[in-house]
């Protein structure tokens, strides 16, 4: 159902965070200026004990520094007069009395919308106090990763949330899955005939679904202790780009049969053998303030994945992530499979570039690349490596996509589910993940600024990982391509 035309209260939760200062309240700036964001308040609450006024300051600070062009006071003045604040220590009354002073302002009820921009272990406070608060009904609530830690945890969490809210209010959120490139899959597969047909066993040699960060984990020790890469990452991120890869055609692009596709590709899943995982930690990492001299959490993880169906029985998954690494990118990489004979000469260079690759590259602009082999211009038959490429930022149209966490929340008040996770698909993600999470294979030491511990050469064998690339794409100074 699409809600956008009814007005809305958005209560922000931990609103003077790192991630509302960095995204969420930059992104409602964009969604009010863009036009989806029109009949509209926003109510911020967090720890801080500051005012409205404070919050609106916090607020412009953090548009400035993160956001996109210079915030006038002409520009930011008719945006401000949608914030408000109240510090959590006010209680769940004076949280009630604040959304309803809103909803008046906007001549009466308004649909809720609550973002919980907190720490995993503070979500279930929240619940509580929306409950207490009475502000559950006519409300959708936005949750943040992790969802849970283990099976066990993340039923727990099931449980108590949905005894406050429905799972149609529920929308648990993955930003990879807001990015453009990430929906183009989805469109580059289903709307064309020319790639579906080949888009199985048959064809594919394997996949490889790569997100290394040059970042460390300064600041974040202490909630990474409890998490590691796996869980903050895999879990969330990698399996939900894995599932829009590997899904079968939905019987339309509605959220019901998008999200029944993607749980049957988490259902189809192999547990995760530990045999298959390669767990790394940066060198540094063991002996700040918050971590044991002796810890095993992994900044770095790589693994196998295996889906046991008609479509891809035989071909691996090949995922990997961690801090600390050579390059930050997020690439998806399909191999094809080679030709089953050459009759190409000795000297032609056929095959010696490795097998045709198509690459998503989800960064915020988006591009796709097709690379093949091709006759080099001149006498014999020399071949070389050649690539079609696309960009979104080419097209006429790229001035008005939205950044992940924008669509998300403007996906988010619309009622749309189809790029968030049901509490199924969770619960299934994290049992396939038992095996490992019982018996992980011990960490090895990585040195910061390289591709991770050198045994992940061996978990991919005979074949190779494409990061880092070889060639560059067609725009000079972004990220190298094939």
């Amino acid at each position: 159902m699409d809600d956008m035309a009814q007005p809305h209260v958005i209560v922000l939760f931990g609103a003077t965070g790192d991630l509302a200062r960095r995204k969420l309240l930059p992104g409602l700036l964009r969604l009010f200026e863009a036009g989806l964001l029109t009949d509209a308040m926003i109510v911020g609450t967090s720890l801080e004990e500051i005012d409205t006024e404070g919050f609106v300051k916090l607020a412009r600070d953090a548009c400035e520094e993160f956001g996109k062009g210079v915030v006038t006071d002409q520009r930011w003045a008719p945006f401000a007069k949608m914030l408000c604040y109240v510090p959590t220590s006010h209680g769940a009354h004076a949280l009630a009395e604040v959304v309803e002073g809103a909803e008046k302002m906007l001549g009466g009820p308004a649909q809720r919308l609550h973002y919980l921009s907190v720490p995993p272990k503070a979500a279930l406070d929240v619940i509580h106090e929306l409950d207490e608060a009475g502000l559950v009904e006519r409300a959708r609530i936005i949750m943040e990763k992790p969802f849970g830690t283990d099976l066990a945890s993340a039923m727990v969490l099931n449980e108590a949330v949905h005894q406050v809210f429905a799972e149609e209010q529920i929308f648990r959120i993955d930003h990879f899955l807001g990015k453009e490139a990430a929906q183009n899959i989805l469109a580059f597969r289903f709307a064309n005939g020319l790639f579906e047909p080949i888009w199985n066993r048959n064809f594919i040699d394997h996949v490889q679904i790569d997100v290394p960060e040059t970042l460390g984990l300064e600041g974040r020790t202490a909630f990474y202790e409890g998490t590691g890469a796996y869980r903050d990452m895999v879990v969330t991120h990698l399996m939900q780009i894995l599932a829009f890869m590997a899904m079968e055609p939905p019987t339309s692009l509605a959220p019901d049969p998008i999200s029944d596709e993607k749980n049957k590709v988490f259902r189809s899943i192999r547990p995760i053998d530990p045999a298959d995982v390669v767990r790394g930690q940066y060198q540094g990492y063991r002996g700040k303030n918050e971590v044991a001299d002796d810890s095993d959490t992994e900044t770095f993880i790589a693994l196998k994945v295996i889906i046991d169906n008609w479509r891809w029985a035989g071909v691996p998954f090949f995922l990997r992530t961690g801090k600390k690494l050579a390059e930050g990118a997020r690439i998806i990489s399909i191999a094809f499979k080679e030709p089953p004979l050459t009759m190409f000469p000795a000297g032609s260079n056929a095959g010696t570039q490795g097998p045709d690759h198509l690459t998503f590259d989800l960064a915020d602009q988006s591009k796709m690349s097709l690379s093949f082999y091709g006759k080099r211009p001149g006498t014999g038959m020399k071949l070389e490596k050649l690539s079609m490429q696309f960009a979104t930022s080419e097209t006429s149209s790229s001035v008005g996509v939205l950044e992940a966490y924008e669509r998300l929340i403007h996906d988010a008040m619309r009622g749309d589910h189809t790029l968030f996770t049901s509490a199924e698909g969770i619960e299934t993600l994290w049992a396939i993940s038992q095996p490992l999470l019982d018996n992980p294979p011990p960490v090895r030491l990585y040195a910061p600024g390289s591709w991770g511990p050198n045994a992940i050469h061996q978990l991919i064998a005979p074949r190779a990982w494409r990061l880092p690339f070889e060639r560059s794409w067609r725009e000079t100074g972004t990220t190298t391509n094939p």
